[in-house]
C-alpha cells in the first residue's frame, strides 16, 4: 500500500553545520516526485532523511516532523531498521553485492530481515520482484550467475528488484541513470512510470529533461551562498514548475542560466 509522506519543518546537520533548512512538502502517494538543483544544495542529503539514512554518519541529526502512515518516522519509539523496510533505497552506482548470484541479489533484503524462505516463497519472490524490474525475461535462465556479470542498465533494475522484493511502500532513487547510457537510462526512465501505480517515488535527478519525462511533482533546492544550508526554493507540479515557475530563481535554473 503505497503511502504519502508529509514533511514539516525539517533542518538537516551533519554535527554543527546545518546542511538543510526548513523544508516543508508532501509527497503524494502512488506519484514520481523528482528533486532538482545544483551540486551541494542538499537534494541527495534530504532524500536520505526519508529512510533514515542519513544518520548513518556519525553526528548527523534531523529536526523537524517526517510523518509516513500517521508515524514520525524519526519518534524515538521508531526503529530506523523498520523505516527502511518501509521506504526502499536505489543508489547512483549499481551495487549488485558482487559474491552473489542474481537470485541472491534479489533476496538479500528478505533475509537480512530473518526471514527463513521456503524455496517455493523465494522463486515466488525473485520472479515477482524481477518482473516488476522488468528484468526477468534476460535473466530467467542465468540466476545462479553473479549479479556482477551483467550490464550497468541491467545491474540497476536488479538493484530495483532487490529493492521492490521487500515491498516497500516508497522507493527513493538518488540520481539512478547517471551511469547509464541513454538506452539504460530510458528503460528505468519507463520502469519508473510503471512502478509509480504501486509505490510512491521520490528520485533526485540532474536532468532536466528526465525531471520533466518522468516526475509528477517537482522540488528545486538552491542554497544562497557556499557554506550556506541547501533549502527547498520551490515545490511544484512538474508542468508548473517547466513552463511557469512561481520564483524566478527556479526559471533561471531550469532555464539553464545558472547551476
Amino acid at each position: 500500500m503505497a503511502t504519502s509522506i508529509d514533511v514539516s519543518d525539517v533542518n538537516i546537520y551533519y554535527g554543527d553545520f546545518k546542511a538543510v533548512e526548513g523544508v516543508n512538502m508532501t509527497i503524494k502517494a502512488r506519484s514520481v516526485t523528482a528533486f532538482i538543483g545544483p551540486s551541494g544544495c542538499g537534494k541527495s542529503t534530504f532524500l536520505r532523511t526519508l529512510n533514515r539514512m542519513h544518520e548513518v554518519i556519525p553526528g548527523a541529526r534531523v529536526e523537524g516532523k517526517i510523518v509516513l502512515q500517521g508515524q514520525d518516522m524519526y519518534a524515538p519509539s521508531v526503529d530506523p531498521v523498520a523505516v527502511r523496510r518501509q521506504v526502499g533505497m536505489v543508489f547512483q552506482r549499481a551495487n549488485p553485492f558482487p559474491t552473489m548470484s542474481i537470485y541472491e541479489n534479489v533476496l538479500a533484503g528478505n533475509r537480512l530481515n530473518n526471514k527463513r524462505l521456503k524455496k517455493s516463497e523465494a522463486d515466488t519472490i525473485v520472479e515477482r520482484s524481477l518482473k516488476g524490474a522488468n528484468l526477468w525475461n534476460e535473466v530467467k535462465d542465468r540466476l545462479n550467475k553473479p549479479g556482477m556479470g551483467l550490464s550497468g542498465g541491467q545491474q540497476q533494475r536488479l538493484c530495483i528488484a532487490r529493492a521492490i522484493a521487500v515491498q516497500p511502500q516508497v522507493l527513493l532513487m538518488d540520481e539512478p541513470c547517471s551511469a547509464l547510457d541513454p538506452i539504460s537510462t530510458s528503460a528505468i526512465e519507463d520502469l519508473i512510470h510503471e512502478l509509480k501505480s504501486t509505490y510512491t517515488i521520490v528520485i533526485v535527478t540532474h536532468n532536466m529533461q528526465q525531471a520533466a519525462r518522468v516526475s509528477d511533482e517537482t522540488g528545486f533546492f538552491n542554497l544562497k551562498a557556499t557554506g550556506e544550508p541547501g533549502h527547498l526554493v520551490e515545490f511544484n507540479s512538474t508542468e508548473k514548475m517547466f513552463t511557469n515557475p512561481d520564483n524566478e530563481a527556479t526559471e533561471a535554473y531550469i532555464s539553464g542560466r545558472f547551476g
